[in-house]
Formats: structure tokens, sequence, C-alpha cells
């Protein structure tokens, strides 16, 4: 796949390595402030499972 990319993109290596590393900033920028914010609520990475208090006595010894 990223074969395909390579051949496909126009120049020499150094425009197309420029043109790579703008792709991969931009996808990132997109990951960043779009596609992270609409993900947050519905994942919740930052809630934990376990609330502090326990659900049971601990048992003897």
């Amino acid at each position: 796949m990223y074969a395909w990319i390579w051949r496909r993109l126009p120049g020499t290596w150094q425009t197309k390595t420029a043109i790579a590393l703008l792709l991969v900033i931009a996808a990132g920028i997109v990951f960043w402030f779009v596609v992270f914010p609409w993900m947050e609520p519905k994942v919740q990475f930052d809630h934990g499972v376990v609330d502090g208090t326990p659900s049971a006595p601990p048992g003897p010894g």
C-alpha cells in the first residue's frame, strides 16, 4: 500500500518525501482536532472502572 502511494506522488524523491510528510502531518491534525474530540465522549479513557469503594468487606485472613 505504501509503495502504491509512493508511486502516485509526483516529483523526485525529495518532493515525494516532502509531500508524504505533509500528508502525515495533515492526517495527524485531522485526528487531533476532529476525530479524537468526537470520539472522546464515546470512549471515555479518563473514567476508571473502580470507584474506590469496596463492594464486599474483606474476608478473613
